[in-house]
């Protein structure tokens, strides 16, 4: 993604040696940085990969040594940096060669977790020059201002363990903050100690400071943690348990007034998260602009997408996809498998439906090769099952809004009814579908545009409703009616005639057939 950008070495700063260390910057420190990609082996074996000329860092997940010298060496432009977990001498020297700058990415570090760290360094960097986001929204900024306080190294976690932020670490970091910041599991010891002493039930319960003893055999230093309790929406309900604030300390002591800072913490972490959850990052909004997810009025898409660091004209596609299965963290990890097939794809998410605009695509074969590829390692993966609809391509981005509407109305004819619509579609392909789909359903939630002789043929006579519906799709071929019912076609034309009668008309009116077919459809969907 992009932003206004920060320096590579205020970056590296922000990510902390426990995450990543800088090898050499051949270009220096101050290069600004604003973009991040994801860039696999399949990618690069497959010619695939994005180059140095659609973002700035890049992070190579599983590359080898000789594929990642011949990306590097393959690159018009040099990157700024690459991310690599254990580079060889041999890659250091090739980038150094290129002018890219190396950074060594802690092997034991999750790809995702430094994936969205640095993101949230590019976003929060540009949100400090917005008045409409000031610094009180930075738990990053909070955990080292209390670090910098009561003299602990801090980190800041929601409600399931997960690390949102911490403060920088120092040589004295035990393995269990070490482990945590880096996306991995605390060590099971350490777990089931911390457990059985209760610690996360007191957490949970209670607004008060906990001490965690030290343990020397499991190289656990003592620490201080309290839980942030967020205001339930029924005042006469408990405060909700929204994460941890834990302290670890080091050889120097913690502040005196160490147990009292941090309740006030608490209280500014439960605000910051309060207010993140009901809005949106400056770049996620601008992404929601650009669809028209958000009031506003009209906006200017050349300057929204020059903020974005992306192309306004050309042809673009955008993709809806809707989860049947509810994931608190879709969003991410569709922004993960986006970025890593383009740089410069652009998420934005609303409810249960995640939205992915690719400003510029040549060939569709491969959008949906991706696409189709993304829902099976999600649905293997995370066991998520998920549906996805394609507008493309789309000449320019000014018509975002109108082509995510569309995108909608397949979802929610998709939702509907699940197997009118197959797992991977475009509006193309389904506007047929998800018309009739609509009329049909105007036309059941008003009793007047149903005849209401079809409702007493479906309610005295089944068998003959049943044929006219199959007389009706077959166009009154009767043979294929008869298939179709598995009787005689001296039976259909028989019982044809019993409808014509009960009806007073006449199914060669090719208006009568309309009507009717219109009519069942909307009794059949009722029933």
């Amino acid at each position: 993604m992009r932003s206004t950008g920060v320096g590579l070495g205020q970056l590296l700063l922000a990510l902390d040696t426990t995450v990543a260390s800088l090898i050499e910057a051949p270009r220096g420190l101050d290069l600004p940085v604003a973009s991040a990609a994801l860039v696999d082996s399949d990618d690069v074996r497959l010619g695939l990969a994005t180059g140095a000329d659609s973002a700035d860092v890049f992070f190579l997940l599983g590359v080898g040594d000789d594929e990642a010298q011949r990306w590097i060496e393959r690159q018009p432009s040099p990157a700024v940096a690459v991310f690599a977990k254990k580079p060889s001498d041999a890659l250091v020297a090739r980038a150094i060669a290129a002018g890219t700058a190396v950074v060594a990415v802690d092997p034991r570090a999750r790809w995702e977790r430094l994936y969205r760290l640095v993101n949230h360094v590019f976003e929060h960097h540009g949100d400090r020059g917005d008045p409409r986001y000031d610094s009180g929204t930075d738990l990053f900024g909070l955990a080292q201002s209390l670090a910098d306080r009561i003299h602990g190294m801090v980190s800041i976690e929601d409600e399931q363990s997960h690390v949102l932020a911490y403060s920088a670490s120092n040589d004295e970091a035990d393995e269990l903050r070490r482990l945590s910041i880096l996306g991995r599991a605390g060590p099971p010891e350490h777990l089931k100690w911390i457990a059985q002493w209760g610690i996360f039930d007191a957490l949970r319960a209670s607004e008060d400071v906990v001490r965690v003893a030290e343990r020397p055999e499991l190289g656990l230093r003592p620490r201080l943690a309290i839980g942030i309790h967020q205001p339930a929406v029924d005042a006469r309900r408990a405060p909700v348990f929204a994460g941890t604030i834990w302290v670890q300390q080091g050889s120097r002591p913690l502040a005196d007034d160490a147990e009292e800072v941090l309740r006030g913490a608490a209280v500014l972490a439960a605000r910051i998260m309060s207010r993140l959850a009901a809005r949106p990052s400056t770049h996620a909004l601008r992404a929601q602009q650009l669809l028209g997810l958000v009031d506003g009025g009209p906006v200017d898409v050349v300057a929204i997408a020059g903020e974005l660091g992306i192309v306004a004209d050309g042809n673009a596609a955008l993709i809806g996809f809707d989860a049947i299965d509810r994931h608190a963290r879709l969003p991410d990890v569709l922004a993960l498998s986006a970025n890593a097939f383009r740089a410069d794809a652009q998420v934005a998410a609303r409810g249960s439906r995640v939205y992915v605009l690719l400003p510029q695509i040549a060939k569709i074969g491969s959008l949906t090769s991706w696409i189709r590829g993304t829902i099976a390692a999600l649905r293997s993966e995370l066991g998520l099952r998920l549906r996805a609809v394609i507008a493309a391509p789309l000449t320019g981005l000014a018509g975002l809004p109108a082509a995510r509407a569309e995108v909608d109305r397949v979802l929610d004819s998709a939702g509907r009814h699940p197997d009118s619509i197959g797992e991977v579609t475009s509006l193309a392909e389904a506007r047929t579908t998800v018309l009739l789909d609509e009329i049909v359903t105007m036309v059941g939630a008003d009793e007047r545009f149903v005849d209401p002789r079809l409702r007493d043929l479906q309610a005295h006579h089944p068998v003959l409703a049943q044929t006219l519906r199959a007389h009706l799709d077959s166009f009154g071929d009767v043979g294929a009616a008869a298939q179709q019912l598995h009787v005689h076609p001296n039976t259909v034309r028989y019982r044809a005639r019993r409808i014509e009668k009960l009806l007073s008309t006449s199914l060669a009116d090719p208006d009568v057939r309309l009507v009717l077919s219109l009519g069942l459809r909307a009794i059949e969907r009722s029933g």
